[in-house]
C-alpha cells in the first residue's frame, strides 16, 4: 500500500471533512498553528465540516462553544458528533424508549440518553437494563462498582470508546478504556463500543451530515486512521497532534493513511503522485534518497518532501522489512 494522489485540493474531491479535535483542531486550551484559518478556507469552499470525538465527558454543545472561543467559524452543536451521541444511538435502536440505562460517566452521556427518551439511573438497584460508560474525570470507584453490579447481573453493556488514555495539561493520563477495562475484568463481559476505530461514530457522522464522499482527518493512527478504514474511507493524518513522521513510516496495513500533511492546510492543496525508484522517491519537486537507514530530502515544498519520504519508507518496509529513519521531518 502506497499513498493516495489528488490533482486537486483534497476539500474539492469530499463534500465531507471528518476531524477529530484534540491534536488537530485544538491542543488542550490552544488552537494548532493554521487550523482556524485552514476550516475557514475549507468551510468557505462549500465542504461540509464535522468535528468527531471519542471524547463522551463533555456536551456536543460544550464542544462547539470551546471550538467557537478558539476562533472556529460557523461551529454549533450539529457540527459536533461524540462518541456518547453515537453509543446512545446503538442503545435507542437495541432498547425501547423507556428503558433504564445505568450511567458511569457524565453530563455528555446523560443528555443524548434523555433525548432519545432513556432514563438515566446512577445504581443497579434501579434495576437498569444497559450500562454505558464513558470518560470523565469524576468518574469513581463507586460508580466502577455499580457498573460491575448491573453487569453482573445481566444488563447490557455499552462503552463509548475504549481509548486507554486521555491528554491532560499535566500529561497523559488513564482513559475510558483503562476504566473499562476493570468493569471487563470483573465481570468478563465485553461491551458494545462506539467510538474510533469501531465503526458507529464515523458512520453515524457520515449519516448525519449526508456525506457522500467523507474524508477522516486525524493525529493517532490506532483511532481515526484505523477507524476509517473500518468503515471504507480515505484518511489524512496530521502531524501536529500524537503521530508524527515517523511514526507514520513504521505504519503497517490499516494503519496507514490515504494521505499525510504536516497540518490542517493540507486540506487545502493539491497531493501529487509519488514515484519510487529503488532508494529515490519523487512527489512533483521534491525528491528524497536514502543514505544508510536515513531519508535525506532535496529541494521541494514541505508536503511533498514528507509524501515521498512516507512512500519511500512504506515502500522499503514492505519490500525488504527495512526500516527508514525520518529523523526530525516535520514536528510540528
Amino acid at each position: 500500500m502506497t499513498l493516495s494522489s489528488c490533482p486537486v485540493p483534497l476539500v474539492e474531491q469530499h463534500d465531507l471533512v471528518m476531524l477529530d479535535l484534540d491534536g488537530v483542531v485544538y491542543r488542550g486550551p490552544d488552537p494548532v498553528p493554521h487550523a482556524v484559518d485552514a476550516l475557514e478556507r475549507a468551510r468557505t469552499a462549500g465542504t461540509r465540516l464535522a468535528y468527531v470525538t471519542n471524547n463522551a465527558s463533555r456536551t456536543a454543545a460544550a464542544a462547539a462553544q470551546h471550538l467557537a472561543d478558539l476562533g472556529v467559524p460557523d461551529v454549533g452543536p450539529d457540527d459536533v458528533v461524540t462518541a456518547a451521541q453515537a453509543v446512545v444511538d446503538l442503545i435507542a435502536a437495541d432498547l425501547p424508549s423507556g428503558s433504564r440505562v445505568l450511567v458511569v460517566g457524565g453530563p455528555g452521556l446523560r443528555e443524548p440518553l434523555a433525548a432519545a427518551g432513556l432514563v438515566a439511573v446512577g445504581s443497579a438497584d434501579d434495576d437498569p437494563v444497559a450500562v454505558v460508560q464513558g470518560f470523565h474525570p469524576d468518574v469513581a470507584w463507586r460508580d466502577l462498582a455499580e457498573a460491575t453490579y448491573a453487569v453482573a447481573a445481566g444488563a447490557r453493556y455499552y462503552a463509548s470508546n475504549l481509548d486507554l488514555t486521555v491528554p491532560t495539561a499535566r500529561g497523559v493520563a488513564p482513559g475510558n478504556g483503562s476504566l473499562v477495562s476493570l468493569v471487563q475484568q470483573v465481570t468478563g463481559v465485553d461491551p458494545t463500543v462506539a467510538g474510533k476505530p469501531e465503526p458507529p461514530l464515523l458512520r453515524s457522522t457520515i449519516a448525519r451530515c449526508d456525506g457522500t464522499s467523507p474524508l477522516m482527518v486525524g493525529d493517532r493512527l490506532d483511532t481515526d486512521i484505523r477507524g476509517a478504514a473500518n468503515v471504507g474511507v480515505p484518511s489524512l493524518a496530521v502531524l501536529t497532534g500524537l503521530s508524527d513522521a515517523q511514526t507514520i513510516a513504521d505504519a503497517e496495513g490499516d494503519l496507514r493513511p490515504s494521505f499525510v500533511a504536516p497540518d490542517l492546510r493540507g486540506l487545502l492543496v493539491a497531493h501529487p503522485e509519488v514515484t519510487v525508484d529503488g532508494e529515490r522517491a519523487r512527489c512533483a519537486d521534491a525528491e528524497v534518497r536514502l543514505d544508510g537507514d536515513r531519508v535525506e530530502v532535496s529541494g521541494g515544498e514541505e508536503l511533498h518532501g514528507l509524501r515521498a519520504a512516507v512512500a519511500l519508507a512504506w515502500a522499503c518496509r514492505d519490500g525488504s522489512g527495512r526500516r527508514v529513519r525520518l529523523d526530525g521531518m516535520m514536528t510540528p
